[in-house]
C-alpha cells in the first residue's frame, strides 16, 4: 500500500518526517505564548487531559476465524469481546484486505491496524441494523449503526498505520444525499435524504423521545467513526477514506485525543472531525483533504441541542494541514449548546479547494453562547474567504435564539491570497464586535462583508500592504 501520508505531504511542499514543524515561529514568540493568559486554557487542557493505557496482549484477528478479502464480522467481534473480558490490549488487524460491516468497541479494547492493513467496510445498509442510539446533525435518534461505533465505553481506540476504507461512492450511500453541487448520481426521490431529515427534525422539536424517533424510511448516511458518551478516545495514525458520512464524530465525550489521521473523504458532509458535545479534546498532527468541513465543533442543533445543554468545550488542535474544504477551522453550524474555551494554533492552510479558513456559522434558530476562541499562528496560502462569522446561515434570522460571539482572539494569522478578507455578518438585533487582532495580514484580498460588525480590537492589522483600521 502506498504511504498516503507522505505523498499528500509532499504534494504540498511539505517536509513528510512530521506535521509538528509545519511553520516555525521564535523561541521568544513561544514563550510569550507560554505565559499568555489568553492561552494558558490550552496548555490546562493538555495538564487535564485523561490518556488512554492498554495493556500488552495481542489479539490478532486471524486467531479467530478472519480471512483475507472475505466478511470477517464475527471474527472481529469475537476478538474485541475476548480482548474486552481479558482486561483489554490490542484487537490486531494483519497486512491485508479485511472486509467487515460495523465494529463496535468495547472498554480497554485498542483495534490496532498493522501497516498495509485495509479495513474495508461493506456498503449494504442492511448490514448496519440493529438500529443504535446515534446523533446525526446534531439530533439524537434510532439510526444506523456508525462504521465503527462505541457506546458507554471508557479507555478505546483505534490506532496504526493502515487504512479504513468507507468505500462510499456515486454508487452507494453518497447518492442518498440527493441534490449536491454538480450531483454526479441519478436522483431517485426513493432514496433522497430529505423525508427522513425532515421526520427527525420535526420529531426532536416535537419532543418525541430518543427511543421513539424510527424513521419511516431511513436515508440518514452514518458516520465513520462515532464513540458516543465514551471516556477516554484515541484515534491515531490512520488514514480513513470515503466514508458514507461525517469522519471522525465523537459525541458528548471526554479525553478525546485524535493524532495523525489522514482524512481523505470528498463525498457529501465528509467533514474530517466533528466533536459534538465533548469536553477536552485534542486534535494535533492531522491532514484534511475533505469534501466538507475539515474541523467542525458542534453541540447539538435547536431544541435538541438546547435539551441536552451541552456545550463543545476545552478543544485544542494545533500543528494540522488543511488540504482542501468548506472550511478549515470551524465552529457550527448544530451548536445551540454553545462552545467555549476553543484554541487552534500552527496551523496552514492552502488550496484553491478551500473555501474557508476560520468560520463560525449559525442563526437565530440554532443560537448558541460562543465565547473564549483563540486563533493563532495561523498560515493561509490562498482561500476563498479567510476569515468567517455568519449569523445567517441556512435559516438566517428566523428564531429567537440570538446567537453569541463573545472573546474572540486571532494572533500571528497570515494570509497570502483570499477573494475575500472578511465575511462577518451580524443580526441587526445581535451585532459581532470586540473581535481582538494582532498582527494579522492579508496580502492579497478584497475586504468582504461587514454588517452589523463593530469595536474590533486591532493591533498590526493590514490589507493588501496598508494598515486597517476596522470597519467604519
Amino acid at each position: 500500500m502506498p504511504d498516503l501520508k507522505k505523498r499528500f505531504l509532499l504534494k504540498a511542499g511539505i517536509a513528510s518526517t512530521a506535521l509538528a514543524p509545519l511553520l516555525s515561529f521564535s523561541a521568544k514568540a513561544a514563550a510569550a505564548k507560554a505565559i499568555d493568559p489568553v492561552w494558558a486554557g490550552a496548555e490546562q487542557i493538555l495538564r487535564d487531559l485523561k490518556q488512554t493505557s492498554f495493556p500488552d496482549h495481542d489479539f490478532v484477528i486471524t486467531a479467530f476465524g478472519a480471512q483475507q478479502n472475505q466478511r470477517c464480522d464475527e471474527a472481529i467481534a469475537k476478538a474485541i469481546t475476548a480482548c474486552h473480558q481479558a482486561g483489554g490490549g490490542r484487537v490486531v488487524v494483519p497486512e491485508g484486505v479485511w472486509l467487515t460491516g460495523p465494529v463496535h468497541l468495547q472498554s480497554n479494547v485498542n483495534l490496532h491496524l498493522q501497516k498495509n492493513a485495509v479495513l474495508s467496510f461493506v456498503t449494504d445498509p442492511q448490514a448496519y441494523l440493529p438500529l443504535v442510539f446515534t446523533r446525526w446533525e446534531g439530533v439524537e435518534l434510532m439510526g444506523f449503526s456508525p462504521l465503527i461505533y462505541a457506546y458507554q465505553q471508557q479507555n478505546i481506540a483505534v490506532t496504526g498505520e493502515g487504512i479504513l476504507e468507507g468505500n462510499a461512492s456515486g454508487d452507494n450511500w453518497w447518492p442518498w444525499k440527493g441534490v449536491w453541487k454538480h450531483t454526479p448520481w441519478k436522483l431517485d426521490p426513493a432514496t433522497d435524504q430529505k423525508p427522513g431529515r425532515d421526520q427527525l427534525f420535526a420529531m426532536a422539536e416535537a419532543g418525541v423521545p430518543v427511543e421513539k424517533r424510527i424513521l419511516d424510511n431511513n436515508r440518514l448516511r452514518p458516520p465513520f467513526i462515532q464513540p458516543y458518551q465514551c471516556q477516554r478516545v484515541l484515534i491515531e495514525g490512520v488514514t480513513i477514506r470515503n466514508s458514507p458520512f461525517w469522519l471522525i464524530n465523537p459525541v458528548l465525550c471526554k479525553d478525546v485525543v485524535i493524532r495523525g489521521v489522514n482524512c481523505i473523504s470528498h463525498g457529501p458532509n465528509s467533514d474530517g472531525c466533528d466533536p459534538e458535545s465533548c469536553q477536552r479534546v485534542l486534535i494535533e498532527n492531522c491532514l484534511f483533504d475533505t469534501g466538507d468541513d475539515c474541523i467542525a465543533l458542534k453541540s447539538g442543533r435547536n431544541a435538541d441541542g438546547r435539551r441536552l445543554a451541552t456545550p463543545i468545550q476545552q478543544v485544542l488542535i494545533q500543528d494540522c494541514l488543511m488540504k482542501s474544504g468548506h472550511g478549515g477551522v470551524v465552529i457550527g453550524s448544530e451548536i445551540s449548546g454553545g462552545a467555549k474555551q476553543i484554541f487552534a494554533r500552527r496551523c496552514r492552510m492552502s488550496s484553491p479547494d478551500l473555501e474557508r479558513g476560520l468560520r463560525i456559522k449559525t442563526n437565530s434558530v440554532r443560537g448558541g453562547l460562543i465565547e473564549q476562541v483563540a486563533v493563532a499562528d495561523i498560515d493561509i496560502g490562498e482561500v476563498k474567504d479567510a476569515i468567517v462569522i455568519n449569523f445567517y446561515y441556512e435559516e438566517g434570522d428566523a428564531g429567537q435564539f440570538l446567537p453569541q460571539v463573545k472573546d474572540l482572539d486571532i494572533r500571528n494569522f497570515r494570509v497570502k491570497k483570499a477573494q475575500r478578507a472578511f465575511e462577518i455578518r451580524g443580526l441587526p438585533r445581535s451585532g459581532i464586535s470586540g473581535i481582538r487582532m494582532t498582527d494579522v495580514s492579508f496580502e492579497q484580498a478584497s475586504l468582504g462583508v461587514l454588517e452589523n460588525a463593530s469595536d474590533f480590537k486591532l493591533s498590526h492589522v493590514s490589507m493588501n500592504g496598508k494598515p486597517w483600521t476596522g470597519p467604519k
